[in-house]
């Protein structure tokens, strides 16, 4: 991509969160639809521009800080949002319905649209109907596959306590630490980001960085609490459950850039890149976003620990199961156009349907396909074991898969 193209396509974008920062200031009585709509679009452009500056600062921080920063910077959006509502939950326990919604919304969206739109794309683009995994992303199934059997424990004592926060945390460092040791080579750069990095020069490479971080941050900071009471209000007024609103609307709107970035690395024939991205996503949100919710809730008045109700600790039991069954599909490194579209429809069905019983239904579902997958095909089951040995693995310990 050439630089004037790369700046073209920056200040466009920029047009997203720009419009919310000034309504914000000229407007600051907009009605909650309004704030909703804008915040919402602000946040969709400022994610797009936390990924470029992201990707193109690699180029001046050390390799395992610009790990770190990666890994953190991808859901930054959607982590503002739902610390917003785990903080407001310290004072009004009807918040903390709406924190556990958005993570297990962000949760589930990932895996259900977010892996099998990744598959779909190389198969338009390319015809291919599997993805061959990197053997290298052991780490990431093996950390996965901690946090969700650590899912279920939450699910069953019902609450989400600082000591949760210390377990998850400890596990994303310790998952941090070991990409950290693991990765090795330079930094390669494709389109926007390998543009500012190596035609802007070290003065403006870095001047655009901090740009970008600055808008999108500004953006962000003041854009969550608006779309979060924004999403309320338009519940409340055309009789929409709010809960719903919250568990899909909000992250698809925070999320979505994350996903459009993974599936063009598809459709450039590079889906082992854009499901790497989308993985170690779920490790960040299964681990770092669930660990912040007590601390933002603590932060917030709420006590030690965030007591679950019945549909929350459906809708974790039901985040879990999905997880575990993803991880068995993984498990042999490859993901086919058939695997894609079973999470698809289970993911999708779920969307229609909406009583009750059907999360439990789903749950088990999921259960005994994870099961059915592990016992029926044998390279699943010899990858499981592989995943399992490597998560057993202590903290900071290298392991070769």
């Amino acid at each position: 991509m050439s630089l004037s193209r790369a700046i073209q396509t920056i200040l466009l974008t920029a047009l997203l969160p720009a419009q919310w920062l000034v309504l914000r200031a000229l407007f600051p009585e907009l009605s909650h639809e309004w704030q909703a709509l804008s915040a919402g679009l602000g946040i969709f452009g400022a994610a797009f521009l936390l990924s470029w500056a992201a990707e193109t600062g690699q180029v001046d921080v050390p390799e395992a800080l610009a790990l770190a920063f990666l890994a953190l910077i991808a859901v930054l959006p959607e982590y503002a949002v739902d610390m917003y509502f785990a903080y407001r939950a310290g004072s009004d326990p009807a918040y903390t319905s709406f924190a556990t919604a958005n993570m297990t919304g962000a949760n589930r969206l990932l895996i259900g649209l977010g892996w099998p739109a990744v598959v779909a794309a190389f198969w338009l683009a390319r015809g291919g109907r599997e993805i061959e995994l990197d053997r290298g992303q052991t780490l990431e199934l093996a950390c996965l596959a901690v946090a969700t059997v650590y899912a279920f424990l939450l699910a069953w004592k019902g609450s989400i306590h600082l000591l949760d926060a210390a377990v998850l945390l400890a596990l994303f460092t310790a998952y941090m630490v070991a990409a950290a040791r693991s990765a090795h080579g330079e930094v390669e750069l494709e389109g926007l980001p390998q543009a500012l990095a190596t035609q802007l020069g070290t003065g403006g490479r870095r001047g655009a960085v901090a740009a970008l971080l600055l808008l999108s941050g500004a953006t962000i900071y003041t854009a969550a609490e608006p779309f979060a009471e924004g999403l309320l209000a338009i519940g409340r007024r055309f009789a929409i459950e709010e809960f719903v609103l919250v568990q899909w609307l909000a992250p698809l709107a925070s999320e979505s850039p994350e996903f459009i970035v993974a599936i063009i690395f598809a459709w450039h024939g590079k889906p082992n890149a854009g499901m790497r991205a989308l993985v170690s996503s779920k490790v960040n949100q299964w681990t770092l976003l669930i660990g912040m919710l007590p601390i933002a809730y603590s932060m917030g008045g709420g006590g030690a620990g965030m007591h679950l109700d019945k549909r929350q600790v459906e809708e974790i039991l039901l985040t879990a199961a999905q997880s575990l069954f993803a991880l068995v599909v993984l498990a042999n490194f490859r993901f086919s156009l058939l695997e894609a579209g079973m999470l698809a429809l289970l993911f999708l069905t779920q969307l229609v349907i909406t009583d009750e019983w059907a999360r439990t239904v789903y749950a088990f579902a999921y259960l005994a396909l994870a099961l059915a997958w592990g016992i029926a095909r044998a390279d699943n089951r010899r990858g499981l074991v592989e995943i399992v040995r490597l998560g057993s693995t202590a903290p900071g310990q290298d392991r070769t898969p």
